[in-house]
């Protein structure tokens, strides 16, 4: 099953963005209306803090990675992952 941007929005779901780059896994937070966050993970458009706990993966690897995090480090327990729906989107 994949995940889209739309569903998330419409869910209210704050996530991170999660790609390979240089061989290692790059997570970049966003509010669920879309913005990307800070490393305070306040959104000035809602006007709130943003709750990450959703890892949304751009390919299989990234989503291969997250899931061995999720099941094999107590840090990472209550967060979920999934694949973006169609690839990589702008």
């Amino acid at each position: 099953m994949a995940t889209t941007l739309e569903a998330l929005k419409a869910a209210r779901t704050d996530y991170f963005r999660a790609h390979w780059e240089n061989e290692e896994l790059i997570m970049e937070p966003h509010c669920a209306c879309g913005e990307e966050l800070d490393e305070d993970y306040y959104c000035g458009s809602c006007r709130r803090t943003c709750n990450c706990r959703f890892v949304l993966c751009e390919d299989a690897r990234s989503l291969e990675v997250m899931q061995k995090f999720i099941h094999g480090n107590p840090d990472f327990r209550d967060f979920r992952a999934d694949v973006l729906a169609g690839g990589v989107e702008d």
